[in-house]
């Protein structure tokens, strides 16, 4: 255990101003783990390191045995790992079961040929992404919204849109960045619910970014916490949560 996903001596610098220092994170297969941190952390900086939309300028990210460093976002996506992100990231103008399908473009397997001429590979995996889209949306509880452009749907259910595209890749590890932002309370409570069933019924390895404790101490059985792009703490909620730093770190002083 513990080489399901490793991060080692993991450095990134923008110019001068160095956003993730010699970090060092490990994940177990099946498990979901947390990444905390004062805003401006570094730990976005980290998922988008993880994910190939940066390249680290030292370090190592391992998963499943393959080499991730230099990889681009759509290469990092075929080895099964899926994202969200902080701010939603549908597309607005097309409808909720586009948005599901045109996840997929990475691995059509037909060429341009195939859709100019309409070719019998062409019908059949178009058909075949089709349905596994309306099987994501029948799972989602989202059928009925097909049709429906995401910036016309409630924040939430954008939100349950976007993890769905996320999990229309089949990843084995899923990145939740910040999925209770801008979430009312009860639609929190409702978040914790669903993500402890996507990850009972597919099955996945889960690692959040997440400003509400709430949602970090119910879901993470480990939590590593960032301060200027560094670890300063690592353990389960409760060692977290009664850690001196990493109150200091939040707060000046008090409790998290």
């Amino acid at each position: 255990m513990g080489n399901f996903l490793d991060i080692k001596s993991l450095t990134h610098r923008f110019g001068g101003l160095q956003a993730v220092s010699d970090l060092n994170i490990s994940l177990e297969k099946g498990e979901i783990a947390g990444l905390i941190g004062p805003n401006g952390a570094g730990k976005t900086t980290v998922f988008n390191l993880v994910s190939g939309f940066y390249v680290p300028s030292e370090g190592d990210i391992t998963f499943q045995g393959t080499r991730l460093n230099g990889l681009r976002p759509h290469e990092v996506a075929a080895h099964k790992i899926g994202r969200t992100f902080q701010n939603i990231r549908l597309w607005s103008e097309m409808t909720v079961l586009d948005n599901i399908r045109i996840s997929q473009h990475f691995k059509l397997g037909y060429g341009l040929t195939d859709a100019f001429f309409a070719t019998k590979k062409y019908k059949t995996r178009e058909k075949q992404i089709e349905d596994e889209a309306w099987e994501l949306l029948e799972v989602f509880n989202l059928k009925n919204m097909a049709y429906e452009y995401p910036k016309n749907l409630p924040y939430g259910v954008q939100r349950r849109v976007e993890i769905a595209r996320a999990l229309s890749l089949k990843p084995d590890l899923l990145l939740l960045d910040e999925p209770a932002a801008g979430l009312s309370s009860a639609d929190v409570t409702e978040l914790i619910d669903y993500i402890k069933w996507i990850h009972k019924t597919f099955n996945l390895t889960i690692w959040m970014i997440e400003h509400q404790m709430q949602v970090v101490m119910t879901l993470c059985s480990k939590i590593t916490v960032i301060d200027f792009g560094a670890e300063i703490a690592s353990g389960g909620p409760d060692e977290i949560r009664n850690n001196p730093t990493v109150i200091k770190a939040y707060l000046g002083d008090g409790e998290l």
